[in-house]
């Protein structure tokens, strides 16, 4: 059986790199919903309708587990998808629990970079005022890094301009950890590390999501049965073509890289 992963586009991808690494051992299926994306500036109804559909798909697929490996996703519609199904499903959030530990030690405060949608949802609040105490998280959306990556725009004569001018009317200075709230924002570490110096954390929730993974397959008995196998689907048709393919795989190679940076 295989792991799917869902995401509204190649976001979703840094979820997926985390747990290869830690399971290379598992087949997995990456559902992009590259014809609805970006979901962060739609509606939340009509958000929901993407996901219902393509989570559908994903189900008839074979699947022990499945991953929205998306924030806005997550915040809209994971405890709908819980009760639909039987097999576990996994969202991932914010890593804002962990950003507020580190404000302990750090005395600074906490940005999230999200999506609009995401950063509107009452789940972000709960979850805000659950683990936050005082004035110490501070939230900014960030919609252009979505475009951007879909369409694999990732040098700095693009990105460097757009943070200049959505970072502009914030005090950098008082931030001591960066939550990068939505899954395309991994692929920008070395633009926001321009304005964030090496002793601000940027982090994201991708290597807990993975973790809580191996702890479910592991808790079912259902650790290591693939070969690696990675099917890739933009929107229900499975993707064949060579530069698509060649593409993701420059992305983990990108991603491989980042992680040096951080």
């Amino acid at each position: 059986m295989k792991i799917g992963f869902f995401d509204s586009g190649i976001g979703g991808l840094t979820v997926l790199h985390q747990a290869i690494r830690l399971l290379p051992k598992e087949d997995y299926i990456f559902y992009a919903d590259t014809a609805h994306v970006p979901y962060g500036e739609k509606s939340k109804e009509e958000v929901r309708k993407y996901i219902l559909d393509a989570v559908e798909f994903i189900a008839q697929q074979n699947v022990k587990a499945l991953v929205i490996a998306c924030n806005t996703a997550t915040s809209i519609v994971i405890e709908e998808l819980r009760r639909r199904y039987e097999f576990p499903i996994l969202g991932i959030e914010p890593a804002v629990k962990p950003a507020v530990e580190r404000w302990e030690g750090k005395r600074k405060k906490v940005l999230v970079l999200a999506t609009n949608l995401t950063l509107k949802e009452k789940k972000y609040h709960d979850l805000i005022s659950k683990v936050a105490h005082g004035d110490i998280v501070d939230s900014l959306p960030l919609p252009g890094l979505v475009e951007l990556a879909e369409k694999f725009e990732f040098d700095e004569d693009s990105v460097i301009p757009y943070l200049e001018n959505e970072l502009s009317a914030l005090d950098l200075g008082q931030y001591g950890t960066v939550v990068l709230g939505c899954t395309h924002f991994p692929y920008f570490v070395k633009a926001l590390r321009k304005f964030f110096p090496n002793e601000v954390d940027l982090i994201s929730g991708s290597i807990g999501t993975a973790n809580h993974l191996k702890r479910i397959l592991e808790d079912k008995n259902q650790i290591n049965e693939g070969t690696g196998d990675i099917e890739f689907y933009k929107s229900g048709t499975k993707v064949e073509d060579k530069d698509t393919l060649s593409k993701y795989k420059g992305l983990f190679e990108m991603l491989d890289d980042l992680e040096k940076l951080n």
